[in-house]
């Protein structure tokens, strides 16, 4: 785990165990780094101050920000239970339908956790899994999110319908607006998955036809498409507009 943001959510979080929290010795002085400082201790992380130089040589990333930590493997969850409701909130669930950049797929997590998805599922082949480059660039956002890897995205959408959760597929091609089936739905007030395709491809053809209803994104620039993390950002936060019962609804053109 790299960088300040990611490391300190993994201390605060306290999903899994902290072995020990490396920070350059030319830090200057910040409120963050005092505050990882004082997490370590109280989870019981060995704090070692080291030199930029055997820091950077141990770093997986570009910039780690002075700030590495070495912890436990993150938990996954059962597909299953994704799909129950917990403590009175249905399930808004992310799957991803081979993301491959990593930093496309931290992009993704940190806005679908900011934007209160529930739980992401990946599948196990063909596909960008949690990286120090996806956690760095997620600031944390894996350690708040329950993670299910699945052996393929078709079959973990058919069990998905047969639990009551409603698919939602994210197509440039799809003829329904993602604003007006978000008004049409009633709120949300029931479980619903997005299903977000890879870089360039989109969905692959048999997740297309496993979900329930394919929406796109209104654009009405001349560049064709946006970045996956940029629709998918877009995407979140409407759902979960959705979901909350607001009026405040963006009209289509």
């Amino acid at each position: 785990m790299e960088g300040r943001r990611a490391v300190r959510e993994l201390l605060a979080a306290g999903r899994r165990p902290v072995h020990e929290v490396w920070m350059a010795e030319d830090l200057d002085p910040s409120p963050l780094l005092d505050e990882i400082e004082r997490l370590a201790g109280r989870r019981h992380a060995r704090l070692q101050i080291v030199s930029r130089r055997r820091l950077e040589a141990e770093a997986r990333t570009d910039a780690p920000q002075g700030v590495m930590a070495r912890a436990g493997a993150l938990v996954e969850t059962e597909l299953d239970d994704l799909c129950v409701a917990r403590r009175g909130v249905e399930p808004f669930v992310v799957v991803f339908d081979g993301v491959t950049d990593p930093h496309n797929l931290g992009s993704l997590l940190r806005s679908a956790e900011c934007a209160g998805v529930t739980g992401v599922v990946v599948p196990r082949h063909r596909a960008a899994h949690v990286t120090p480059t996806v956690t760095k660039v997620a600031a944390g956002a894996v350690e708040h999110l329950a993670m299910a890897v699945v052996p393929g995205v078709p079959n973990a959408l058919l069990r998905m319908a047969d639990a009551g959760v409603t698919t939602v597929g994210l197509d440039a091609s799809a003829d329904v607006s993602l604003f007006a089936f978000s008004r049409s739905a009633g709120g949300f007030d029931a479980p619903v998955a997005l299903v977000i395709g890879a870089e360039g491809k989109g969905l692959a053809t048999l997740t297309r036809r496993r979900c329930d209803v394919l929406v796109s994104i209104p654009q009405y620039g001349t560049i064709e498409s946006l970045n996956v993390a940029a629709a998918g950002a877009v995407a979140f936060f409407e759902l979960s507009r959705a979901r909350s019962g607001s009026t405040s609804v963006p009209e289509d053109r």
